[in-house]
């Protein structure tokens, strides 16, 4: 099942911001509200990603700095809220302009009901397959001795 099931593009729900400039450079922030939880306890939340432009990088590529790192910045971002939805299992969705996160499993069970009641006989296969026996230590192992633990 996908992880992201927007009607736009993930960017579209980006907010981008910046703080205001220091000796060291330039900072911004990207930010993706998104709501969580049962409707009774619903909660806004939000992910953030930040870049950093230093003096040195917006002298040496001058106008097209901010551009080019916001562009590399967005494209990080997209790849970590993918991962992050996949790590945690979790699809964010809906139709609103502030989207929905929610467990992966609700929707994952629904699915695969209505598989196994398109094939039974796939569900009982597998659920007599045998069970393996575990393996025998070999015979040429040594017990190491309880005693002998790392920072013990």
């Amino acid at each position: 099942m996908a992880h992201i099931e927007l009607p736009r593009a993930l960017e579209d729900y980006f907010a981008f911001a910046e703080t205001a400039p220091t000796r060291n450079g330039r900072r911004f922030v990207i930010t993706l509200p998104y709501f969580s939880g049962a409707a009774s306890a619903q909660k806004l939340d939000r992910l953030q990603w930040w870049f950093h432009l230093s003096p040195e990088q917006e002298r040496q590529m001058g106008e097209a700095a901010i551009a080019t790192l916001r562009a590399q910045a967005v494209e990080k971002f997209r790849r970590h809220i993918e991962r992050w939805l996949q790590n945690t299992a979790q699809h964010l969705h809906g139709e609103e302009p502030i989207p929905r996160i929610d467990p992966l499993h609700a929707a994952a069970a629904a699915s695969s009901v209505d598989a196994l009641a398109a094939a039974p006989e796939a569900a009982s296969a597998s659920i007599s397959a045998p069970v393996e026996e575990p393996v025998p230590p070999a015979e040429n192992l040594v017990p190491w001795p309880a005693e002998r633990v790392a920072n013990g």
